[in-house]
């Protein structure tokens, strides 16, 4: 595996181009037996953002997943990518950086922006969220907020990318049949909105590895 400082340059000089978009979102959208109306607009979305973190950890690099605590307030229990909304008009990376810091309790100065990925408005939510990607250049210890996140776990790059990886099931979601696409990370199951996010990561992986 290439160092992160390989790694850095091929990814930056990637995200300076045209990002794949809604295309590689939708990949994996969970999509509904018959149509459902959601009553929320984009025009009233809440800002956030949400952060990549990657950095290297025994020869691999790898990217930051945590799960949610039963009692925050949106998505409990889910695996989400650290971030939040969007305070007082702050830059929005900003937003990323301060969200994560609070979340897993690591150095925002420490960590570097390079560069992101296309927003997504999330109808059944409400959120309009903005991904950056981050390289930590420090060692990772995370200190998690307990009333907000259960576990903090890692995976490395070559598990976005390998295709096994990606996977789909049936449940029943208010009362509708659907269809759920997800990634399956360490016994986790990585569905709706982060999935979606990922799922534009991986194809701007594949491409800036590649190059």
């Amino acid at each position: 595996m290439m160092n992160l400082i390989v790694f850095k340059e091929k990814l930056t000089k990637r995200l300076k181009f045209n990002l794949p978009g809604r295309e590689t979102q939708r990949r994996m959208l969970v999509k509904f037996d018959k149509p459902f109306r959601f009553d929320n607009k984009i025009e009233d979305a809440i800002p956030s953002a949400v952060l990549i973190l990657l950095f290297e950890q025994d020869g691999d690099i790898h990217f930051v997943l945590t799960e949610r605590t039963h009692t925050v307030e949106h998505h409990r229990g889910q695996i989400s990518l650290p971030g939040g909304v969007q305070e007082n008009s702050e830059d929005l990376s900003f937003t990323a950086k301060r969200e994560t810091h609070e979340e897993i309790g690591i150095n925002p100065g420490e960590i570097d922006i390079i560069g992101e990925l296309s927003s997504l408005f999330v109808i059944a939510s409400g959120f309009n969220i903005q991904p950056y990607i981050g390289i930590y250049n420090s060692v990772f210890e995370p200190n998690p907020a307990p009333n907000e996140v259960a576990s903090v776990f890692l995976v490395p790059i070559e598990d976005l990318v390998n295709d096994e990886n990606m996977k789909s099931e049936h449940r029943n979601i208010r009362g509708h049949d659907v269809d759920v696409p997800y990634f399956h990370f360490n016994d986790h199951k990585v569905w709706g909105a982060t999935a979606m996010i990922l799922s534009e990561f991986k194809t701007v992986l594949i491409e800036a590895l590649d190059a």
